[in-house]
């Protein structure tokens, strides 16, 4: 995905969904995920039920762009449940 020296873009990323993404997008969903899943962790950790960490919006400030908010929280909340 890097491109030329002096150059911009370098290889786009056709995703399933979403528009035609770039290095730089592909990183800041990467980073998004990253923080999301850490808060949602934290909040595991601290006891909190599904419901509780949902109230907490551990992903509000992505909300608007990524449009994923409870769903997306919940999926986080089961997946790290889910581990050993």
């Amino acid at each position: 995905m890097v491109p030329g020296e002096k150059e911009e873009g370098g290889t786009m990323v056709v995703g399933g969904r979403g528009r035609l993404c770039d290095e730089g997008d592909v990183s800041e969903y990467r980073d998004m995920l990253t923080i999301v899943r850490d808060r949602v962790q934290d909040l595991i950790k601290k006891g909190m039920t599904l419901e509780q960490v949902k109230a907490a919006r551990p992903s509000f400030e992505y909300d608007p762009e990524y449009g994923q908010g409870d769903a997306f929280v919940e999926t986080v909340y089961r997946s790290l449940k889910a581990q050993p």
